[in-house]
């Protein structure tokens, strides 16, 4: 191994180090101490409930991050105060989603409201049973301004349900704590629901506001305990004498379930890459303007490290082909890093979209959608080409092609932010708002408009500028202190944890787990059949 490899390997492995000290510290949810006042009430804790219920073997956690480091001023939210993971259920794909009643009670964020939405995206693009481990105390009403009212807020949760069931995706709800006001709806719109006995409870206003309401007193289990629900009301279907009874409950529920219309997406017998999937570390640079050469990271993630080019002597900043994830076929568009010299013998700069590269990659995309094959982006990109030459070449129009190809695609994508995602790069090579089913960063990545020594130098030129039209000047050591100024709070910005916190991206991940990622995506893709015939519609060639 060289020198490079080894400081890389450190560098690496130290972002990785530190991305598992922040889980274990999210993990623990209000803390400690809520977590023992849970536990005395009789109660699992989210995490432990989820746990218990999902088979033993794969799972992936959603948005481990979300609300990471927001809302400071009011006590923070870890996990966005719920839980969200796919897992398996008496052998069955599904997505769980458990309240963390350590946090706030299970209040509601606007952070909480956006990872719930996302959960159910999951469920309903893939057609996937949902379950609702609810344990809520309704929105967290200092901010209720910003989780009430708009189409992707609370409300959007209900409309969800009613949508999945109309499309006869399997919901089921055990409540096994708080649920109440507008909270009340989501277990009664499931298909069942499950009530825990004494310590779950379901009504549109608790007994406080009863009795200021309309005068009535009463105590909240004879308001709408699971006694009352189950045996006068009819709210709910079954009653759990506990945590892990209600639980016990949804896996006979889902154990038998029918079997699933399925995409039919191409699989054999997995194989393992035959290089090593550690040397990952040292291969990818410890600094984000480093060359490398992306096939050697994708020949350590594909089946018997079998990777199939496409025009492979074209368009080589963009490289695309065939291989197997885990036995799934896959055609992978990943952003070459390394200088590459085109036709015409003219270097390319690694990490940029060329034309050449844009014209390629949209051809591949629509072969993918022809053949049925799930695509899977790879970033570690700057962006498109600029300048002159570019801009005379048409870069807008071929840039367009692509973004159109990606836009329009029916069959699933997948998205790995590996290094850099910048830019109008982002959306071509499949960001968030492009749809795709999962979308992880690795902890080496950087998401933003551009990087944090780019902007600094436009905000600082912009800066400048403004002083001097006001007669003002700067010295060069004000200068490098309002570019450091500057550099740092974007640095903090393009973080890949700023933005699991926002839910930009769906998880943080070990390089090593890419390989689960992606088969657990595809597995659940390959429940929703493709309806629609890929069509990009009116393109300027």
């Amino acid at each position: 191994m060289n020198i490079d490899f080894n400081k890389n390997e450190d560098h690496n492995k130290l972002l990785l180090s530190d991305l598992k000290k922040k889980l274990l510290q999210v993990y623990k949810g209000g803390g400690e101490k809520r977590i023992e006042k849970h536990h005395a009430k009789g109660k699992m804790t989210a995490r432990e409930r989820i746990a218990y219920l999902l088979d033993k073997g794969n799972s992936i956690e959603i948005a481990t991050f979300a609300g990471h480091n927001m809302y400071k001023e009011h006590g923070g939210c870890p996990s966005g105060g719920v839980i969200v993971k796919i897992g398996y259920v008496s052998g069955k794909q599904c997505v769980v989603v458990a309240n963390d009643a350590t946090v706030k009670a299970g209040a509601w964020f606007p952070i909480t409201g956006k990872k719930n939405l996302r959960a159910q995206e999951i469920a309903m693009d893939n057609r996937l049973p949902i379950i609702y481990l609810v344990d809520s105390a309704g929105v967290y009403l200092p901010m209720q301004d910003e989780i009430f009212p708009d189409k992707e807020h609370f409300g959007r949760i209900f409309r969800n349900n009613a949508q999945m069931s109309s499309m006869g995706i399997t919901q089921i709800s055990a409540v096994m704590g708080s649920c109440v006001a507008g909270g009340a709806y989501l277990p009664i719109m499931s298909d069942e629901a499950i009530m825990v006995d004494k310590t779950s409870s379901i009504f549109l206003a608790g007994s406080y506001l009863v009795k200021a309401a309309i005068g009535e007193s009463i105590d909240n289990e004879t308001l709408g305990g699971a006694t009352t629900h189950n045996t006068i009301s009819g709210v709910a279907d079954y009653k759990a004498k506990d945590d892990k009874d209600a639980l016990d409950k949804i896996k006979k529920i889902i154990a038998k379930i029918g079997d699933y219309d399925k995409a039919g997406f191409n699989r054999i017998k997995a194989t393992k890459p035959k290089l090593n999937e550690e040397d990952i570390f040292g291969i990818l640079p410890d600094l984000r303007h480093e060359p490398y050469d992306m096939h050697e990271i994708i020949n350590r993630l594909v089946d018997n490290s079998e990777f199939e080019a496409y025009k492979a002597d074209y368009g080589k900043t963009l490289i695309c082909g065939y291989a197997r994830i885990d036995g799934w076929a896959v055609g992978i568009v990943a952003n070459q890093r390394k200088m590459v010299k085109n036709a015409k013998g003219e270097m390319q700069f690694g990490g940029v979209i060329y034309s050449d590269s844009a014209d390629k990659a949209t051809r591949f995309i629509a072969n993918c959608n022809q053949k049925k094959i799930p695509l899977v982006f790879l970033q570690d990109v700057t962006g498109f080409m600029v300048g002159s030459k570019s801009e005379h070449a048409g870069i807008i129009k071929d840039g367009a092609k692509m973004v159109n190809a990606v836009s329009n695609s029916v069959v699933p994508k997948f998205t790995i932010i590996i290094g850099n995602s910048y830019g109008a790069g982002n959306y071509a090579m499949c960001g968030k708002a492009y749809d795709p089913r999962l979308i992880v960063a690795w902890p080496s990545a950087n998401l933003a408009v551009m990087s944090g020594a780019s902007a600094a130098k436009v905000l600082l030129q912009i800066e400048t500028a403004s002083l001097k039209k006001k007669g003002e000047t700067i010295t060069k050591k004000q200068e490098d202190a309002l570019f450091n100024k500057i550099k740092n709070r974007y640095d903090n910005q393009i973080s890949p944890y700023y933005a699991a916190s926002r839910i930009w991206t769906d998880a943080i991940i070990n390089p090593l787990n890419t390989r689960k990622w992606i088969s657990m995506g595809i597995e659940a893709a390959n429940h929703a059949p493709i309806k629609k015939s890929f069509s990009m519609g009116i393109l300027q060639v």
